[in-house]
């Protein structure tokens, strides 16, 4: 597992912590993989003599921590289902798991308040659903997490939706619509459990098994195909007719017609193509990032 600029949690602190003790990282130890996480990796490797990515690997955790383990990435035993949910929220939210499954804003939007990975909001009804399936099936996981306000979450879930709205609207900055502590923490806190993660799949299941039949429609056969078919339906919706056509014409002209990435390639350009002028870049990025197996977007490289 290599760590890198947008990753969180536990093992980032470790990092941290250990470059603060050599003198190299003067920030706060927050878990939080930035630029000035990675420039005290870079000096720390450039005095190593190992190359300097800013990136920590196998060889740049060794030389951190001689024969500690290095970190295993919780997201490669999980079901593919959740993995090309946690992908597609990374994307939309530019923090690597669990964070991306914790992503939370308020009303700039008049849904009042957005969560979780794929932005479930209170305006559409879309998150009171996760919600009341979290505190019905964890209760006690769910106290741990709002304690005093347990009771004010609880009583939310029979609230109706102006009322919902409302509250939202009272837990945020109105001036630029940041959710106000401890609400924010509490909700990131609720977000990395694997509990609500299970949720927040579930939810996107509908959308995973479209991700499924638009590869079985395109002949992909990989994991690959169906995180590629699942970001399209998230950020773009659908393939239409006319590219999808423009697709199977590509197809024939293949020198190896069963080519997994050929085939990946000329659909991430032919829906980049066909997206907002203003978008067809972003489109394009993310969906070759898939596609080829590697790459970089909003910064971070995958």
């Amino acid at each position: 597992m290599t760590i890198r600029r947008g990753a969180s949690g536990a093992d980032v602190k470790k990092i941290q912590a250990r470059l603060a003790e050599l003198n190299l990282y003067r920030g706060p130890i927050d878990g939080s993989f930035g630029g000035g996480t990675e420039a005290a990796v870079k000096t720390f490797q450039r005095s190593s003599g190992i190359a300097q990515d800013g990136s920590v690997g196998s060889e740049t955790w060794t030389k951190l921590f001689g024969d500690a383990p290095p970190p295993v990435n919780d997201m490669a035993g999980k079901d593919i289902a959740l993995r090309c949910l946690a992908l597609t929220a990374s994307f939309e939210t530019g923090s690597m798991p669990p964070d991306c499954f914790c992503g939370v804003t308020g009303d700039f939007d008049g849904q009042g308040i957005s969560f979780g990975a794929l932005q479930w909001n209170l305006g559409q009804g879309t998150l009171q659903p996760l919600l009341a399936e979290m505190f019905e099936q964890h209760p006690a996981l769910c106290r741990d997490i709002f304690h005093e306000n347990f009771q004010v979450v609880t009583a939310l879930g029979e609230s109706n939706r102006e009322e919902q709205i409302a509250f939202a609207r009272s837990i945020q900055n109105r001036a630029n619509f940041r959710i106000n502590e401890p609400w924010k923490g509490m909700l990131k806190q609720l977000g990395r459990t694997p509990e609500f993660q299970t949720i927040q799949a579930e939810h996107a299941a509908k959308i995973y098994g479209r991700a499924l039949a638009m590869c079985k429609d395109f002949g992909l056969a990989t994991d690959r195909g169906a995180a590629l078919m699942f970001d399209i339906c998230v950020q773009n919706g659908s393939i239409s007719a006319v590219v999808r056509a423009q697709i199977h014409a590509d197809f024939a002209s293949l020198p190896n017609p069963h080519d997994q990435v050929s085939r990946m390639r000329i659909i991430a350009n032919r829906r980049a193509s066909a997206a907002r002028p203003d978008f067809v870049n972003d489109v394009r990025t993310r969906k070759l990032v898939i596609a080829e197996g590697e790459g970089t977007v909003h910064g971070i490289h995958y």
